[in-house]
């Protein structure tokens, strides 16, 4: 039987669209109270207003969660204004153009560091005192196929970034599952969001349409965070039926 959300806030990074948009209205829906950061006011205000228009409670949280600071303020105003964090989704990531070792800048390393992984660990360091102080809670980090498999696609950068979420992953269940907390590293394929305008070579809209969307990953965060606290899903390792990376090497 999944467990209703209705007495617990979710806290979500990069939900200003894509996956983190769709696992905020897919939360919301599920009955939690959702609090929404991004770097964009203007898409967070978006987000926010597609979960009131399904009858769902967002709070808003502008934030960079590259600046470690500003994260630890973010989480300790949201835990001022609602009394707990039970479910953190990592899902705040990118990607850069230049992404390949013969191109790859220092510059453009380090940003894409910061953001995936140093990011993911920022909010997970700030968020775990106030789960250990309750009793328990859920992270689920947004990782990527890129972190299961070795993929050309990605490039270095997203790839180490990725492979580190899921070693992060694993070591807080190891440490803090005897403290009721859950942590899970979801790993997608292909999916059809925003960061594809990243990619070297234009992504056609056929090819779109036959990725994961980020509906797709909304329900599997709901999923997750629907089970019952005796249960923890580690990883789930998800893809496109049509698995571009896998069918076909892709060099972009």
């Amino acid at each position: 039987m999944t467990q209703a959300l209705s007495n617990q806030v979710a806290w979500l990074t990069g939900a200003g669209s894509g996956i983190g948009q769709s696992g905020a209205l897919a939360l919301a829906q599920a009955g939690a109270t959702v609090v929404v950061s991004g770097r964009r006011r203007e898409a967070l205000q978006e987000t926010a207003a597609q979960v009131e228009k399904a009858g769902g409670t967002c709070h808003i949280e502008p934030l960079d969660v590259g600046d470690a600071q500003a994260v630890d303020a973010a989480a300790q105003r949201i835990h001022a204004r609602h009394g707990r964090v039970d479910i953190l989704v990592n899902s705040a990531g990118l990607n850069v153009p230049e992404r390949h070792w013969d191109k790859l800048s220092s510059r453009d390393w380090d940003q894409v560091v910061r953001i995936n992984l140093d990011g993911t660990f920022y909010c997970t360091h700030a968020v775990l005192p106030l789960m250990r102080a309750q009793g328990g809670g859920l992270m689920i980090h947004v990782s990527s196929w890129a972190g299961r498999y070795d993929s050309y696609l990605t490039g270095p950068a997203y790839n180490a970034a990725k492979h580190a979420v899921l070693a992060m992953n694993a070591s807080l269940n190891l440490e803090q599952g005897r403290y009721g907390i859950r942590s899970c590293a979801i790993c997608p394929g292909e999916v059809a969001t925003p960061i594809l305008d990243k990619r070297p070579v234009p992504v056609s809209d056929e090819d779109k349409a036959r990725m994961l969307q980020p509906q797709d990953l909304g329900d599997t965060i709901r999923f997750v965070a629907q089970m019952p606290a005796r249960a923890c899903m580690n990883e789930i390792l998800i893809s496109p039926t049509w698995n571009r990376i896998t069918n076909s090497q892709i060099h972009e």
